[in-house]
């Protein structure tokens, strides 16, 4: 029998029981992600606490096919003295019912945290596991941290501390691993990398499978817990804020959304499988963009990506300046994205890669 989990309540609402993964390798993946998540939400939460900020993360559910193949829920929280945005996402989704498809699971903790103090960075760290039918499976991990303003002494620091910690936690794959996450995130059109310190594997399988798993978990922690030490030091030492590091965190949070959906395979590949979850998808943006500075970038894209810049603009709210990324904003960003893939595929092979595209991506263009 497949394994149902416990039925969710939402605003009064239960929600169907959702059938996960039957391997016991998808097992394991979902556990792992379960339990980094839980660290990640504790971790963020107990830096807001010793920085006098009460807010707690919400949990927010989500289906695949009314739970047939899987679902997942993610912990968010924003507009908080100390959060500009924060989603911790774990998703499962599998065919166990479908075996004409290759793809049997896809397994994966996918969170980002937005400060709000513009010299407490950003990070983003994502472990998954993709299972092809037959049991062939292999890890993506990604971490990444991503400053506002990278310019200080303080940021140096930071980018040092989370690239030894890094390193500490997977010694062996460190070196490739960076220089991996140096290409995925460089972004062509603005001549610069989206963060200060990257770490990127794709389609990593060795011949034994408990040590990947460990490896996996490793670098989260890591990349959890010295990311919240440096923004838990940075909201103790840096309590002034001056406008124009308010401007500056506004053009970093532009470029940070241009990346995401103009050169990231994960995203763009996560809305073109399926429209349950678009909200959750895009739970990487932060709250506000300058709408201004994304318009002044559409020259410098190749084409056709202009047109999905213009698509993008369209679906964010009018206005000059800052304006804001809301949930109705997202759903409407996922469409533009989706349209755009839809009539031009090849502009996939503009994206962003490592040395190996996932299969997930190139089993549903």
């Amino acid at each position: 029998m497949p394994y149902r989990g416990p039925a969710s309540v939402v605003s009064g609402a239960t929600l169907p029981a959702v059938i996960y993964a039957q391997s016991s390798a998808a097992v394991a993946a979902l556990t792992l992600a379960r339990s980094l998540q839980r660290r990640m939400v504790d971790a963020q939460e107990g830096v807001a606490r010793a920085a006098g900020d009460a807010a707690r993360f919400a949990e927010v559910t989500w289906l695949r096919d009314d739970g047939r193949h899987g679902g997942g829920n993610r912990w968010c929280v924003g507009d908080t003295p100390v959060f500009d945005r924060a989603s911790v996402n774990v998703s499962q989704v599998h065919y166990d019912d479908d075996p004409a498809r290759q793809l049997a699971s896809a397994t994966a903790l996918s969170t980002i945290i937005h400060p709000r103090h513009p010299h407490a960075p950003s990070v983003h760290v994502h472990v998954s596991w993709t299972e092809m039918r037959g049991g062939r499976g292999a890890w993506r991990v990604m971490a990444d941290l991503n400053p506002a303003i990278a310019d200080t002494g303080f940021a140096r620091v930071a980018r040092e501390r989370f690239g030894a910690a890094l390193q500490a936690a997977a010694p062996a794959v460190y070196a490739d691993a960076a220089q991996r996450g140096d290409r995925y995130f460089f972004i062509p059109a603005l001549d610069r990398h989206r963060g200060v310190s990257h770490f990127y594997l794709e389609q990593y399988a060795t011949a034994d499978a408990d040590a990947d798993r460990a490896m996996a978990s490793a670098v989260a922690e890591a990349a959890i817990d010295v990311h919240a030490a440096i923004v838990g030091e940075a909201l103790g030492a840096l309590r002034r804020v001056a406008e124009d590091d308010r401007a500056r965190q506004l053009a970093y949070h532009t470029l940070y959304f241009f990346q995401v959906l103009t050169l990231d395979r994960g995203t763009s590949s996560g809305l073109l499988v399926h429209d349950q979850n678009d909200v959750g998808i895009l739970g990487s943006l932060p709250s506000h963009v300058d709408r201004g500075l994304l318009a002044s970038w559409r020259a410098r894209v190749p084409a056709p990506i202009e047109q999905l810049v213009d698509a993008l603009l369209a679906a964010l709210p009018a206005g000059a300046g800052a304006v804001p990324v809301s949930d109705d904003a997202k759903r409407a960003l996922a469409g533009a994205v989706r349209t755009f893939y839809r009539a031009h595929p090849a502009a996939l092979e503009l994206q962003a890669r490592g040395d190996i595209v996932p299969p997930t991506v190139a089993n549903h263009r």
